[in-house]
């Protein structure tokens, strides 16, 4: 197979904008088509000011600014991109099913299947197709299976190419990744098209990094690779809960561990909880396919891991209620950050959410500061749980672009992200304007709690007593 000089790539959210941006600003000589059917998303990404591209993330703007219009293009003209291209990316949104069987758990893959019937009918030439997305495990079989009954006479190659971006570093796990991963079928022309996409990543990673299994083993290793991560985040807030009861303290016990090669300190960091488009997802997936092997014990296993976060995000909350005696009813709570972490303006799964959902059941006022997250998307959110009314959630949450004016006559502040900028402010500023006694409860563990209670605050962070 000759090299590739043409690349499409199906879906301009926050995998498929920031990979194919890397790929096309390293590999000069390829052309990059992203496509989406979302009008405004395109106009977004093509807007003449690259600050304004719809996702956010260190770094990436530059790096659309140098590629953008040389050799990376974002288009709603999905069919002639597709026709043109060698190798397709599929990077579309696989969410959770909301309804039917596997309802909360299985993956909805509507939205692959429909790709894939529009390459089918598309193309006239043979394409290299590559699974980006999320997705469970044996995907790739569906996908080949709608090509391949086509009828057009077109080969296709299916290869799982899943992504291992951390948002906030999508950019720097782009241009030097730990491992890039390509699964591929062990026959001639599987081989074959594994080698032409290992090529193309080559341009720029070293070899010894990039490993090649069969297609199966890669979708799987996905799901595995997020599972142990949130394993090992509900974990650590388990025994947070724990040190709450006794007199240990979380973050000396985290670094205790952590000083454990066998360890390691990443991703011991008690918190509100985790959040993001992944980790849940992810192991919902692993539960699924489990039960549907009937391999209860390793279902069952697996769910734990949710499980205990959810119970995290919601005693978080409750333990607020409890500190602000027994009730919060119109009280003002603020919300320090509601992005799902810091440095990406991404609130899918956000801790933030659960939290004020649950305090609005307490008919609480939320007002909220995030320095990347403004009020359509807060309420959005907020409105998707469909908890209760579009017009309740507008009248009881208020969004500010200040942080200040947002603590201002305030009860509390809940810390929900781990912004940078929360440790700087002046918070004898913020003190002074609340009402007292001032609390803050810190789900991230990021402030310095001795120095806020010399100001006069009464402070509660997490795994702590």
């Amino acid at each position: 197979m000759s090299k590739i000089t043409k690349i499409c790539c199906i879906g301009a959210g926050y995998v498929g904008g920031p990979t194919m941006a890397v790929v096309a600003k390293q590999c000069p000589h390829i052309k990059v088509t992203i496509v989406d059917l979302n009008e405004a998303r395109i106009a977004a990404w093509n807007d003449a000011d690259v600050n304004n591209i719809p996702v956010y993330e260190p770094g990436l703007s530059e790096v659309v600014a140098e590629a953008r219009g040389r050799n990376l293009f974002f288009s709603t003209d999905v069919d002639t991109a597709i026709a043109e291209a060698e190798m397709i990316f599929i990077s579309v949104n696989t969410p959770t099913k909301t309804y039917g069987a596997g309802k909360g758990m299985g993956a909805d893959l509507k939205w692959i299947e429909l790709c894939a019937r529009q390459i089918a009918r598309v193309s006239k030439t043979d394409k290299i197709i590559v699974e980006k997305s999320t997705l469970p495990v044996r995907t790739a079989e569906a996908i080949r299976d709608i090509l391949h009954n086509a009828g057009n006479g077109v080969n296709f190659e299916v290869l799982s190419n899943p992504e291992f971006l951390a948002e906030g570093t999508a950019v720097e796990d782009l241009m030097a990744p730990d491992r890039v991963l390509i699964g591929g079928d062990s026959t001639p022309t599987g081989q074959e098209a594994v080698a032409a996409l290992v090529d193309v990543y080559a341009n720029w990673i070293p070899r010894e990094r990039i490993l090649t299994t069969n297609v199966w083993s890669s979708e799987l290793s996905k799901l595995v690779a997020n599972a142990y991560l949130a394993q090992r985040i509900s974990s650590i807030n388990s025994i947070s809960e724990l040190c709450e009861k006794t007199e240990a303290n979380i973050n000396e016990v985290a670094r205790a561990i952590g000083t454990d090669s066998r360890i390691g300190p990443k991703f011991l960091k008690a918190s509100v909880g985790f959040g993001g488009s992944c980790f849940q997802k992810d192991i919902l997936n692993l539960v699924y396919i489990s039960r549907s092997f009937g391999l209860r014990e390793v279902a069952d296993y697996w769910e734990q891991v949710i499980i205990m976060n959810d119970h995290q995000k919601k005693r978080f909350a409750l333990n607020m209620v409890k500190d602000l005696y027994n009730t919060v009813s119109g009280k003002k709570i603020t919300f320090l950050g509601w992005a799902f972490k810091k440095d990406t303006n991404d609130t899918r799964e956000s801790a933030a959410i659960y939290v004020a959902d649950e305090l609005l059941n307490e008919q609480a006022k939320i007002r909220v500061y995030d320095p990347k997250v403004g009020e359509s998307q807060v309420l959005g959110d907020l409105d998707y749980l469909a908890t209760r009314k579009p017009a309740e959630n507008a009248a009881a949450v208020k969004v500010f672009e200040d942080p200040y004016r947002a603590c201002e006559n305030t009860h509390a502040i809940a810390v929900l992200t781990e912004w940078d900028e929360f440790k700087e402010y002046d918070w004898q500023r913020i003190y002074d304007g609340m009402l007292k006694p001032a609390k803050i409860y810190d789900g991230r563990n990021i402030l310095d709690a001795e120095k806020l209670r010399k100001i006069g605050f009464k402070v509660t962070s997490i795994g702590v007593r």
